[in-house]
């Protein structure tokens, strides 16, 4: 038996890559403990089940794929996070086939509630992003949001145009792109 002791970060890592290779299906606690080179009991020292396993595997590769960006200019302008974020959609679409349409519908299954939080709170703090962008950036026109239509709602709309992008395979986003100048921009931007 092989005794080697790997990190956590090992373990993710082998799991995206099993995953980049041969999709969700691939991923169990053997598996893993094989890619990695270690024992089963090992890769269970820090997770305690399958289930554990895969949620954490989703939280590590929709960090991967929306990992903060060198240029920190992209959380101060609403068009350039926009274009950023369907970038990083094309990426992970890339590097994950399938990942989108099939992690999307199979964490929603009550049996993977992990996976599922994990998502949902990668989720979030992809929409509060989007949120604090469009709060913060002076491009915007000082009477765009109202009490009615904030900067929250509007992030919601954005966000659900993003998820239909990801299920389509769309990464183009000229159209939203379009939407945002012409909801909170003058006409100068």
């Amino acid at each position: 038996m092989n005794t080697v002791v790997t990190s956590r970060e090992d373990i993710l890592k082998a799991s995206r890559e099993l995953i980049r290779r041969e999709g969700w299906s691939a991923v169990s606690i053997r598996s893993v403990a094989a890619a990695c080179g270690v024992s089963v009991g090992s890769i269970y020292n820090y997770f305690d089940s399958k289930s554990a396993l895969v949620g954490a595997a989703v939280e590590s590769v929709w960090c991967e794929i929306f990992h903060r960006p060198e240029d920190e200019a992209v959380f101060r302008d609403t068009l350039a996070c926009i274009s950023w974020m369907y970038s990083r959609m094309e990426y992970g679409c890339h590097q994950y086939p399938g990942f989108f349409n099939l992690h999307s519908l199979g964490f929603m299954r009550e049996e993977k509630s992990d996976g599922r939080r994990r998502m949902q709170q990668t989720w979030q703090h992809i929409l509060e992003g989007l949120c604090a962008v469009l709060r913060h950036d002076p491009n915007i026109r000082p009477d765009a949001f109202t009490d009615d239509f904030t900067a929250e709602k509007f992030a919601d709309v954005l966000f659900s145009l993003m998820l239909s992008a990801l299920l389509r395979q769309d990464y183009d986003p000229s159209t939203v792109l379009e939407l945002v100048r012409r909801t909170l921009y003058q006409n100068s931007h």
